[in-house]
């Protein structure tokens, strides 16, 4: 017995496209990183590894994915460059989320936030809140010459006035442009470093800037510790837990509306397969926080 080639390893009865209510779009696109590489590999290694991720869910006493059921889209096909790889990848999700389907992406490089958060604004329009869980503030205008580096995409994203505000959750590495920059616009930008969730001071706030908004939810895989998710590109040390990264993802689905997700970062390693498994279950979470919200 062939265990299909989808998100969870689903039978045709739960990843047909018109019984699904969450579309899967593997993104894997890698041009601008800047430490270690890999992540062109991501997608598929995210994949393969949900196809061990049980389906039952102990916080939910059920099987959720048979719930709300999930389609896998064919990985885009994209160009080299980065500004054209956001515009391609722009359209499709759109073209997706015009379905009314739940859309979930999966990187490749934190480039591909730019045209994801772009394409749900082009389906479902705006206000649109983002909500970001990263090492890193994402926040420089260039980077390596190029303003769609996966260094700048928070940047960005804020640069449509139909984004309200970036949330950021777990950073520990900023730069100087960084910093001035958040503390030029302290109601658009909101930074909870590592610390600040290690010792809960965040919930109180966080949960006011996201009640009743319209989210669109970034999951920079380095934004967990290494010790959980070792395979990525320039992980940093003093990272969020796995029970800290669930209480940010349940509480933000007990205030707010999360309209579409995307997953990014991972770089698959030989030997180092707990990486991808971590984020698959991770994603599979987030999915269900989100689907079984609206059940």
């Amino acid at each position: 017995m062939t265990t299909p080639d989808n998100f969870l390893g689903l039978e045709a009865e739960y990843s047909d496209f018109a019984r699904a209510g969450v579309l899967v779009l593997p993104i894997p696109f890698e041009a601008t990183v800047s430490y270690g590489h890999g992540t062109g590999g991501g997608p598929q290694a995210i994949l393969t590894a949900s196809q061990q991720v049980e389906l039952y869910d102990r916080e939910y006493d059920d099987e959720p994915a048979l719930r709300y059921g999930v389609h896998t889209l064919p990985a885009l096909e994209l160009p080299n460059e980065p500004e054209a790889a956001v515009a391609t990848i722009r359209a499709a999700v759109a073209e997706a989320a015009r379905t009314g389907k739940f859309l979930v992406a999966l990187g490749g490089e934190h480039t591909v936030s730019v045209g994801v958060g772009r394409g749900l604004l082009d389906a479902l329009g705006g206000p649109l809140t983002i909500v970001q869980i990263d090492a890193h503030s994402d926040l420089r205008d260039r980077y390596e010459d190029t303003p769609y580096s996966h260094a700048c995409i928070a940047r960005r994203l804020l640069e449509s006035p139909q984004v309200e505000q970036a949330l950021q959750l777990g950073i520990r590495s900023v730069c100087t442009e960084e910093v001035a920059f958040t503390r030029s616009h302290p109601d658009r930008v909101r930074v909870w470093y590592a610390e600040a969730i290690h010792e809960g001071r965040w919930r109180e706030e966080f949960i006011e800037r996201v009640r009743g908004r319209r989210v669109f939810l970034t999951i920079d895989v380095d934004g967990l510790d290494p010790s959980i998710v070792p395979a990525t590109g320039t992980p940093e040390p003093d990272g969020l837990t796995w029970r800290e990264t669930l209480e940010i993802l349940r509480t933000l689905n007990e205030h707010a509306e999360v309209i579409g997700i995307d997953c990014v970062e991972l770089a698959p390693s030989p030997g180092l397969h707990m990486a991808d498994f971590a984020v698959a279950k991770l994603i599979y979470k987030a999915i269900s926080y989100t689907m079984m919200r609206t059940a």
